[in-house]
């Protein structure tokens, strides 16, 4: 018979922040499940798209693919399969700003680096 489950083993984090970036209120919202990550990004609570990316064996290029939303914004995609590299583990991200200028990303995914050194266990 199998003893109770570590501490922390299958709890789901939530996780909010904020940023201002180019005059803008940006918010993030992370959600840490058991081996997986969804990551909300925008201004507004909408969801327009969502993406999905994961390592694999054979390629050192997490695979994406778009859920969710407009194709030919590949934002989401883009961060996704750059959060799934570092954090290896299968991440959710739904990139919900008009501006994907990639000076304004970059921003963006240096906030989520900031976010990731200062609370690791909330990702």
């Amino acid at each position: 018979m199998e003893g109770p489950p570590a501490p922390g083993n299958g709890d789901i984090s939530l996780h909010n922040f904020s940023a201002r970036l180019w005059e803008q209120l940006i918010h993030f919202h992370v959600m840490r499940l058991t081996d997986s990550l969804f990551l909300w990004v925008g201004a507004t609570p909408n969801l327009r798209n969502l993406a999905v990316a994961m390592c694999n064996r054979y390629d050192s290029i997490p695979v994406s693919t778009s859920l969710l939303g407009d194709t030919s914004d590949t934002t989401s995609n883009c961060l996704a399969q750059r959060l799934a590299r570092k954090t290896k583990k299968q991440v959710f991200v739904s990139y919900n700003l008009q501006n994907t200028d990639s000076n304004f990303t970059l921003l963006i995914e240096n906030r989520i680096k900031e976010e990731m050194e200062a609370f690791p266990e909330k990702f």
